[in-house]
């Protein structure tokens, strides 16, 4: 009896067992189905919004993009300090630039929690050695080709464009570029690295917890400041004759010891550059993380004003707005914000640096000057949950739809590290609906799964706004933003 009573529970716990999983699998089934099929539908819709339009490959698009460039040195951020005995602190602190191993860790609190991305330049440079020898030896760290032009240059020469370089770097750097990149630039004995402390979503570092994956990124690059391949490029560009002309990595300079006028000199020549290319040529500044006030205020002169598009994130828009409305720049901002806020900051930015064109124009004409300068016609921005671009009707962009639904689908392929895209390893964190401006009364623009791009006019231009398929299997943050705005591009030029 008793060993019978023992096989009839177990046939019968078995049976409850088998009810209990069928049921769970019944139960939550048509609510993961459910996201399951939304997520397949916004894929499909948004690959085909993007294969609407082709580079044309006979007659390639050709670019040109400086400048600068290093070798990346990425490690897993929490493991990394932990190796090198960095405990965590209790005071997390902004700073504009890094001389100590304390400073280090409060300046890396400071963004870790919010999961904003950060880039500060390490003065003592015997720690930053020590630091990039302790990452060597740091299981799973990667090595790869970083900074703003070389990333950019990649991703749009493997999206089928012709491109000329313009940095410095070693053989070996240059040997793992793809195809269809012509360097312009001297040779280096040995390539600047950059080290690039990453991190996850909900990643722990003593109590603080990361909202969003990011990275932060230290460096002690004594030769990027100096734009040294300026002149070497400056003379190919005239043969070249690009379709558009992409400025990137000028961030080396902030916060970077020059001597008294130097750094005036170097955006002087640049801006002397930019100025003679042709009226017909696209330029494109891609913004990056800047912290010190002075170098906003000398781009804003020497750089933005000869740009007609530019490109930048989430953190990167409320800085740049802040300046040009007069305020303190604006370090750390909502690493999650809504596409309303975004979109109202948008169209201020857009609208002030386009009202100071005109005013530049007149002031030009009144004296009988040579205007200088271009209006702003593009403007893209790309957060972790949507990309948004503003687009001046009749421009000489064209595509925006497509080149938005490409922009997203680029942010899930680079930070997944994969081309192809996997429902399974995404989600969408943007809202089903979104206001178009945080004005009262303002419409609300439902999420279509089989139409997620939406664009509408306003003024003198079109908005778009697409949802991001946010990589749940992160492989790497940095260059993501590059990798970005170099694939919206490409299908606009």
């Amino acid at each position: 009896m008793e060993g019978g009573g023992r096989v009839s529970w177990m046939k019968y716990g078995s049976f409850v067992s088998l009810f209990v999983v069928l049921f769970a699998v019944w139960f939550r089934s048509p609510h993961n189905a459910v996201l399951d099929d939304r997520l397949d539908t916004v894929l499909s819709s948004l690959l085909q919004a993007e294969k609407k339009v082709g580079v044309n490959n006979v007659a390639r698009p050709k670019v040109a993009i400086g400048f600068g460039g290093c070798v990346d040195l990425l490690v897993d951020g929490v493991s990394f300090l932990k190796k090198i005995g960095i405990s965590n602190t209790e005071s997390p602190v902004h700073y504009d630039y890094l001389e100590n191993a304390e400073q280090l860790a409060q300046s890396f609190a400071y963004f870790f929690a919010p999961g904003a991305a950060a880039e500060r330049f390490m003065l003592n440079e015997t720690l930053f050695s020590e630091l990039v020898d302790s990452a060597r030896d740091l299981p799973g760290n990667r090595w790869a080709v970083g900074g703003n032009a070389p990333v950019m240059a990649g991703r749009m020469a493997n999206e089928g464009c012709d491109v000329l370089l313009g940095g410095s770097y070693s053989t070996d750097f240059v040997d793992v570029l793809p195809e269809h990149i012509t360097v312009a630039g001297e040779v280096l004995e040995e390539p600047d690295i950059h080290l690039i402390l990453e991190y996850s979503a909900g990643s722990s570092w003593g109590r603080y917890t990361s909202r969003r994956a990011n990275r932060y990124i230290i460096h002690s690059d004594n030769r990027n400041p100096y734009l040294s391949s300026m002149e070497e490029f400056a003379k190919k560009l005239k043969d070249f004759k690009p379709d558009l002309l992409v400025v990137g990595g000028l961030q080396m300079m902030d916060n970077f010891p020059f001597q008294s006028g130097e750094r005036d000199a170097l955006l002087s020549r640049l801006s002397d550059l930019l100025s003679s290319s042709s009226p017909q040529i696209g330029i494109h500044f891609e913004m990056a993380s800047f912290v010190e006030e002075s170098i906003m205020e000398d781009l804003l002169h020497y750089v933005v004003s000869h740009a007609d598009s530019l490109g930048m994130n989430e953190q990167e828009l409320p800085n740049l707005l802040s300046l040009l409305k007069g305020s303190n720049i604006t370090v750390l901002s909502d690493p999650n914000p809504r596409v309303a806020t975004v979109l109202d900051q948008m169209r201020e930015v857009y609208r002030i640096l386009n009202q100071r064109y005109k005013d530049a124009s007149k002031e030009s004409d009144a004296k009988g000057a040579k205007r200088r300068g271009k209006p702003l016609t593009r403007l893209h921005v790309h957060t972790l949950a949507f990309q948004a671009m503003i687009v001046t009707r009749d421009s000489k962009w064209k595509n925006t739809m497509s080149a938005t639904a490409k922009a997203s689908l680029t942010a899930n392929r680079h930070v997944c590290g994969s081309n192809d895209i996997d429902p399974s390893k995404a989600r969408l964190i943007m809202d089903d609906s979104f206001s178009v401006s945080q004005q009262e009364g303002s419409q609300r623009i439902p999420l279509q799964e089989n139409r997620p791009v939406s664009c509408w006019d306003e003024d003198d231009y079109e908005i778009c706004v697409a949802p991001v398929l946010v990589c749940t299997e992160v492989y790497q943050t940095a260059g993501g933003g590059d990798n970005v705005s170099a694939a919206g591009l490409v299908l606009q030029i």
